[in-house]
């Protein structure tokens, strides 16, 4: 580190769970592979020490609506991290396009209008093995993920907020 970064307060969000509050929104079209997802998501909640009434699950019925519930609960004041989890997988129409960019824009936008880290945990994959190869086969778990970015940006956004104390 140079001399001049020496003065300036680095903010990073840790990855402790403790004492947090999550909302999680998943999708139950496609469920054999949200559910892997959720599955995942948790483990990281836990493993990092969310207990169990600190996390709410809302099941929506398809990943478009996702975004509605998911900015319920941010503008609820209730969670500290909100997370999305679904699946969209391409099939012969263009009905795919449509549901992965209007999913994605609308969870997007809630984090910005709320101040509440929302976390987009939606698959959107050409075939249903790239679907299961990302919910917990060699592709890892994205909802593992997902719930290690909550807990991250939790933090952050918590540390944000802290006044530096005075030096003087």
């Amino acid at each position: 580190m140079g001399k001049s970064e020496e003065t300036f307060r680095s903010i990073e969000g840790q990855l402790s769970a403790k004492g947090l509050h999550f909302g999680i929104v998943v999708s139950r079209f496609n469920s054999f592979i949200t559910d892997r997802l959720l599955g995942g998501c948790l483990d990281a909640l836990r493993r990092l020490g969310a207990e169990g009434e600190a996390v709410a699950v809302a099941r929506v019925p398809g990943s478009l609506e996702i975004a509605v519930a998911a900015r319920a609960m941010a503008q609820s004041g209730s969670y500290d991290a909100v997370i999305c989890l679904g699946a969209v997988i391409r099939g012969d129409t263009p009905h795919f396009d449509y549901v992965a960019a209007e999913a994605a824009r609308g969870i997007a936008a809630i984090g910005p209008e709320t101040g509440v880290p929302t976390i987009f945990g939606v698959l959107t994959c050409n075939t249903l093995e790239q679907a299961i190869d990302r919910a917990g086969a060699k592709g890892g778990n994205k909802g593992f993920e997902a719930g290690m970015a909550a807990i991250e940006m939790a933090r952050l956004m918590k540390e944000i907020g802290k006044r530096p104390k005075s030096g003087k």
